[in-house]
């Protein structure tokens, strides 16, 4: 028998938005999925698409006394707007709450949680799956490093790298607040291949038994 929606329930039933983005298509669960230093990242539903979406939240008054960090986070939410890479996770909106003083984006939202998360739950990987990752962290990069202008990310590391485990899709966090516009300063490029290596390491390290307490 086919599972069904029982008709006889009533909207009582069903969760309830902490609060809606302006248009009214984006609503936040009261759900927090993660948390950083400058902001906080929430359950959402996209009620046009019919999809959950991540809801991030950024506090301005954390930086009331820099209003040039607040400029650098509106420009590289613009920036980060115009990226289009199957490799780096989607912006879909963005915009400010004066009311609350914060600055709110939704980008999509990942099945399988962060790439540290999953290294813990599937400890056998092949060294084929190994690859795949790699060259998707890779094509990501590229991407990056040969937008006009050049972006580094600074802060690639298994927590900031997610998974969608039902297809192998590994993909870039777009956190507006680590991605750094950079002209001319190629040798930073090395920042983001050392922490690729360094991913890739670790995983064959974990492959080979020898798993340290090196990303945890």
């Amino acid at each position: 028998m086919m599972p069904s929606v029982n008709s006889g329930s009533s909207d009582k039933d069903s969760e309830a938005f902490a609060e809606t983005d302006p248009t009214g298509r984006y609503g936040r669960y009261p759900e927090l999925l993660g948390c950083g230093a400058v902001k906080k990242v929430y359950r959402a539903f996209d009620q046009e698409e019919g999809i959950e979406v991540a809801w991030n939240q950024v506090k301005l008054r954390n930086f009331c006394d820099e209003p040039a960090m607040v400029e650098r986070l509106y420009s590289e939410v613009r920036l980060l707007r115009s990226l289009t890479n199957k490799n780096i996770i989607e912006l879909y909106s963005v915009w400010s709450d004066d009311r609350n003083n914060t600055l709110n984006f939704i980008t999509e939202v990942c099945t399988s949680g962060n790439l540290r998360e999953y290294r813990k739950k599937h400890r056998h990987v092949s060294m084929k799956a190994l690859k795949k990752w790699s060259r998707q962290i890779l094509k990501g990069l590229n991407y990056l490093h040969t937008h006009e202008p050049c972006i580094i990310h600074r802060d690639l590391n298994c927590s900031n790298v997610f998974v969608n485990g039902n297809v192998g899709q590994v993909i870039f966090h777009s956190n507006s607040v680590f991605l750094s516009v950079i002209f001319c300063l190629i040798y930073k490029l090395k920042i983001d291949i050392y922490f690729k290596l360094l991913i890739v390491f670790v995983y064959v390290r974990s492959k080979l038994g020898k798993i340290t307490r090196l990303i945890d």
